[in-house]
């Protein structure tokens, strides 16, 4: 597989005060990587450094296998006005495709298609004309995961996919995840609080404090000492709710 994300002595932070340091980690194409942590250890800064929506303090972010940074698909964690947000839901799906267009004003048959083809791909086709804010969450969160795989066919960010949403509905967007990473063969970087679910898919887990705690496999995870006490705090004590 090829190294899609190399990662190098990265340190995050914002206004001068340093969240996470000494950050090495590796992506390879088809990699499910989750990250993990207990909140405020800059799992979502990380994010928004990979998209360079944000400066790392220091360390360098290195793409490979063709990955352009601008080419990443990103699902946010959502906001109360990204709910309310007045707009069809292939007006929305479509806009994924900006960056494809480049000068241009107007999407082409191409993006049109691609975007079509992303709308059948979450099963929200018969949703096209609807007005986003009218939606359910699950919906909603269908249409925004279309509209990031209308900016890649390669990697996918998730922040907290499945925030807000009821077990049935966190359950579909797992499985459809899943789907992509399998079938598709997207690379997907994943940040969630809901471990035992999240890892249950990954096949690599970063899990960070102010230093990094592991890198690895999952297997090796949740063979490890930082692994079995996170997983087993996460879970309620019950132990092994995370095995596979």
């Amino acid at each position: 597989m090829s190294e899609q994300l190399i990662c190098k002595n990265l340190k995050l932070g914002y206004e001068g005060t340093v969240v996470t340091e000494n950050l090495n980690f590796t992506v390879s194409s088809g990699d499910y990587l989750c990250i993990v942590g207990e909140n405020g250890s800059g799992k979502s800064t990380l994010i928004k450094t990979l998209l360079k929506l944000r400066e790392p303090m220091d360390g360098e972010i290195i793409t490979g296998d063709g990955l352009k940074r601008n080419e990443i698909g990103y699902l946010p964690q959502q906001t109360v006005v990204q709910k309310d947000f007045p707009a069809s839901v292939r007006e929305i799906v479509l806009s994924g495709c900006l960056n494809r267009c480049g000068m241009r004003p107007f999407y082409n048959a191409g993006e049109k298609a691609l975007a079509e083809e992303n709308m059948r791909k979450m099963d929200i086709t018969h949703l096209a004309k609807r007005c986003y804010r009218e939606l359910s969450g699950g919906q909603q969160q269908r249409v925004l995961l279309a509209r990031a795989l209308c900016a890649t066919r390669k990697m996918l960010l998730l922040d907290e996919p499945v925030a807000g949403l009821d077990p049935k509905v966190t359950q579909e967007m797992y499985e459809l995840i899943h789907k992509l990473n399998k079938d598709d063969g997207i690379t997907v970087i994943m940040v969630s609080h809901d471990i035992c679910a999240a890892i249950r898919y990954a096949t690599h887990i970063l899990h960070i404090e102010k230093h990094p705690l592991f890198f690895g496999t999952k297997e090796d995870y949740l063979q490890s000492k930082v692994g079995k006490a996170f997983t087993e705090l996460y879970s309620g004590g019950t132990g092994g709710e995370c095995d596979e």
